[in-house]
């Protein structure tokens, strides 16, 4: 695992980006803000932030159970994620809400229950967002 990812950002109109990635370079994201702001065609800055809690919450309860020898048939979750106002009357990230819905055999419950208590604590994302990421920005001239 690379200790630093480089994202970078091509605008490629209105508010819609293309993401690329030095890791995967032939992978591409198109985000996009949603209507009336941008056109709504691609996933927006709040979607990416919900799917990337929800992998990697995803991935680390089933690395777990794949560490306990569980056979997992079948693993689904759900990331809600609200947002509100702050007093400034700004949108902000309120809550993410992440529903997971793993199916194991009745044999392995047992140690489902011990992924359930310590699983969270490996999701890179969803632990660095609880904690608060510092975040540097920098706009050069051009």
């Amino acid at each position: 695992m690379n200790e630093t990812i480089h994202a970078h950002f091509r605008h490629v109109g209105g508010y819609k980006f293309d993401i690329t990635f030095d890791e995967l370079p032939s992978t591409r994201i198109m985000s996009d803000e949603p209507a009336p702001t941008g056109a709504s065609e691609g996933a927006s800055a709040a979607m990416l932030l919900s799917s990337a809690v929800g992998h990697c919450l995803s991935s680390s309860l089933l690395f777990c159970l794949e560490k306990s020898r569980v056979r997992t048939t079948d693993l689904k979750t759900d990331v809600e994620l609200q947002m509100a106002r702050n007093p400034k009357g700004r949108w902000r990230v309120e809550e993410i809400k992440v529903k997971m819905k793993p199916t194991v055999s009745n044999v392995d419950r047992k140690k489902l229950e011990r992924c359930k208590g310590i699983f969270e604590d490996f999701c890179i994302v969803s632990a660095s967002v609880r904690e608060g990421i510092k975040i540097d920005v920098d706009v050069l001239k051009d």
